[in-house]
């Protein structure tokens, strides 16, 4: 995918998902050439907060986690990263029955792909140990991916009108703050169940 065009996605139905639709990029293609790099961003950074900056954004643990401990639960969230891209796709299919469109699961996966950049992207500043920061970021990462979804649904699925790909936003929006949430929920399982093997 060529980011170039990401800054104008933002807030036209046209300018660079219209590029995306002629390249028709393969689904085996986005994930490997987009998904899987951007997917990256979060675990690696999660593996610097933890372990360059204890305690600067997330809570320190006592004893101090290991390097080993940090991979595990950093893999476990890149997993689980990938697989809520490809669940999402489905289910964003799915939802076309409610604005009575059919769309390929190829259009789909490349929504699923392109809302979530936003969020890859504001986990670089966990470079910055400031909490409030860091949620600040967060926010707008949301409001980004919003404005993604909502500009991206009308040309994607070919809709007759506006006001049902704000229908179709509203759904898929709310459907990816429920997978986001699951992603905090699989880190967490996994810290505590790392926190729990060391007894």
């Amino acid at each position: 995918m060529n980011t170039h065009n990401l800054p104008k996605m933002f807030y036209s139905y046209r300018e660079g998902w219209q590029y995306l639709i002629e390249i028709h990029p393969s689904v085996r293609k986005l994930f490997t050439t987009f998904v899987i790099p951007m997917s990256l961003v979060p675990p690696v950074m999660l593996l610097y907060a933890l372990l360059v900056m204890p305690g600067g954004v997330f809570p320190e643990l006592v004893p101090a986690i290991t390097v080993g401990e940090a991979l595990a639960a950093a893999v476990a969230f890149f997993l689980a990263e990938l697989a809520m891209v490809a669940l999402m796709a489905s289910i964003i299919q799915q939802m076309g029955d409610v604005v009575d469109a059919t769309p390929t699961y190829q259009n789909a996966f490349l929504l699923a792909a392109v809302a979530p950049t936003p969020l890859w992207i504001s986990a670089l500043a966990l470079f910055v140990p400031i909490t409030w920061f860091n949620a600040l970021v967060v926010a707008v990462a949301w409001v980004a991916s919003a404005a993604l979804i909502y500009h991206g649904v009308y040309p994607l699925f070919r809709l007759e009108d506006k006001s049902k790909a704000r229908v179709m936003g509203t759904f898929v929006l709310m459907a990816g703050i429920i997978a986001w949430m699951a992603l905090l929920v699989v880190l967490a399982l996994a810290m505590s169940m790392i926190i729990g093997l060391r007894g």
